[in-house]
């Protein structure tokens, strides 16, 4: 069945995604143009649910733009774009005096700035970190849920997940590249519908699951990156995957992250014989940059056989921790640690990817039609390794700018958009071939593509994700879609970018360290995986001619 609309005012914005990018897109939007709003999974399995730490606002008598810069581009290593990170912290104060507006209940302090009580985390020069306890993001998050919820112009569809993106090539155009819809399946129906859109935004966040061991959600599978890779985009800086040093090593809970504010506030890094060992590592200690920190404890780890090593807060005191960290303490007491007694045992987990789709200030992508915010994309403010807390910033103040972008874009002719078919597919015969590639390719991914690397390492992955994606698409071809199934094949494009990305740098850098070229280029630039315009994604594609994708490299 095809969808058509005679006139584009009518057209909804479609967000893919319900986290603090999409719902900041939404609320800027809505005002003046319907949203519908897709998550895949609850409305509290994102990431931003998850962030303990907080958001960098320059507010202090004690900060300033210049130095939140600086502070970004050291932990970025050489690679973040200066104008980027200074567009985005000459924005950080209003972007938190707008999160206060709608309600986030930071943690206060009457002589601080806005209000508010400021915090440290590790490579930032001054207190510039406005939290609610150690539970940020839940704030953040609960927050604009509720605004979004009351608004009569935002449809919150959920449980739906985007199967892919709707272009010229699906809807059979001659005319140029553009977005204008989203093939979106409702997951308890299992049906696929067309919405066609005046806009498509992603802001599905990162492609941490694609790592064994990670502190994201379920539901950070790489979507938004896989889809525009597949529509034509460019994808940037994929190599460098952020492994958080702290995840609580427990068999019971794998994915609870343990924040840095832990660290910044004086925790002290410990082997299991309490062996302080940071400060041979880096002068700054603790507070090293979050891939100082993880490699050293890498190192560590290898280096004495051990599974985990310790952080240790007991000096701080019970009633410091119960107030600043209750969820670290609530939770670590559930498991049967005291926090304000025993240190914690942590590992280090991937928990941020730094690059992703490439986009300008406005969230624009290379596809017209199509804009990205959030761990989804590459903007240049991460560099080669994101600043603690620098996320939910880049969330707030892209967020704002791309919902003025979609304002002002002008109207378009827009084809009839053919409906998703499913004429020569039946009913998966056997679900287990999924669950086996899924296991297999994010084992891979940990044991060769983790945060030490080679170049052996990182061909042998190569070599086994292009078996996966066969297998992959061929299952894709031949059987009906479901989460799991269109979460898999988003991973193993993701891994594929990862890999690639990662074989193309020839130096150690920031989060990439490889074995083979340990030291650091003098001169460096960012990794952009360019695809060519015409291909397209792969056999399966149902709506497309069947070719194959080629990769190339800009640097």
């Amino acid at each position: 069945m095809s969808v058509q609309y005679t006139s584009e005012e009518h057209l909804p914005v479609v967000i893919i995604g319900a986290g603090l990018a999409g719902l900041t897109v939404a609320l800027h939007l809505a005002q003046n143009r319907d949203v519908i709003v897709l998550a895949k999974r609850s409305l509290e399995e994102a990431a931003t649910n998850w962030a303990q730490g907080g958001i960098v606002g320059v507010l202090g008598p004690d900060d300033s733009i210049d130095s939140h810069v600086r502070d970004t581009q050291e932990a970025g290593a050489g690679l973040v774009d200066e104008h980027t990170a200074r567009f985005i912290a000459e924005r950080s104060a209003a972007a938190v005096a707008w999160l206060v507006e709608r309600g986030v209940p930071f943690s206060p302090d009457p002589d601080g700035p806005l209000g508010l009580h400021l915090t440290r985390e590790g490579g930032h020069a001054v207190r510039r970190i406005a939290h609610a306890a150690d539970a940020t993001g839940r704030a953040i998050h609960e927050a604009l849920l509720e605004e979004v919820a009351r608004h009569p112009r935002i449809e919150v569809r959920h449980p739906w997940m985007a199967v892919d993106l709707i272009t010229t090539r699906h809807a059979r155009g001659d005319g140029a590249p553009r977005c204008y819809g989203v093939y979106a399946l409702d997951i308890e129906s299992g049906r696929i519908e067309t919405l066609q859109a005046s806009a498509v935004v992603l802001a599905s966040g990162g492609a941490g699951k694609v790592y064994r061991y990670t502190t994201n959600p379920d539901t950070s599978t790489g979507d938004g990156i896989a889809m525009a890779w597949r529509a034509g985009c460019r994808i940037g800086n994929m190599e460098f995957i952020q492994f958080h040093p702290t995840c609580l090593y427990h068999p019971e809970d794998r994915s609870f992250l343990i924040t840095e504010a832990l660290r910044g506030e004086g925790g002290h890094l410990k082997l299991p014989d309490g062996t302080r060992f940071m400060q041979a590592h880096d002068a700054r200690g603790e507070l090293a940059p979050r891939d100082v920190v993880a490699r050293a404890i890498d190192f560590e780890m290898k280096r004495h056989g051990v599974d985990y090593v310790l952080l240790d807060a007991t000096h701080l005191g019970e009633p410091f921790l119960k107030e600043h960290f209750p969820t670290v303490h609530a939770r670590c007491l559930a498991l049967g640690i005291d926090i304000a007694r025993q240190p914690i045992p942590v590992v280090p987990a991937a928990h941020y990817t730094c690059g992703g789709v490439v986009t300008d200030l406005a969230g624009r992508t290379d596809l017209p039609g199509l804009y990205a915010v959030g761990e989804t994309t590459y903007t240049g403010l991460h560099g080669a390794n994101r600043l603690a807390s620098n996320s939910l910033l880049e969330c707030v103040v892209l967020g704002r700018t791309c919902g003025e972008s979609i304002l002002a874009q002008p109207a378009v002719d827009r084809p009839v958009l053919p409906g998703w078919d499913e004429s020569q597919v039946e009913n998966a015969d056997e679900q287990v071939v999924i669950a086996h590639n899924w296991d297999e390719l994010r084992l891979l991914m940990w044991n060769y593509v983790g945060i030490v690397r080679t170049t052996r390492r990182l061909e042998r992955a190569l070599h086994r994700i292009r078996l996966l994606r066969t297998e992959i698409d061929e299952y894709y071809a031949n059987f009906r879609v479901n989460r799991d199934l269109l979460e898999l094949r988003n991973l193993v494009d993701c891994a594929e970018l990862i890999v690639r990305s990662a074989l193309m740098r020839r130096e150690s850098r920031g989060l990439h360290y490889s074995r083979d070229y340990p030291q650091a280029l003098p001169v460096s630039f960012p990794t952009i995986l360019v695809r060519d315009a015409r291909a397209s994604r792969s056999p399966a594609d149902r709506s497309l001619p069947r070719e194959r994708n080629s990769v190339g490299l800009c640097r």
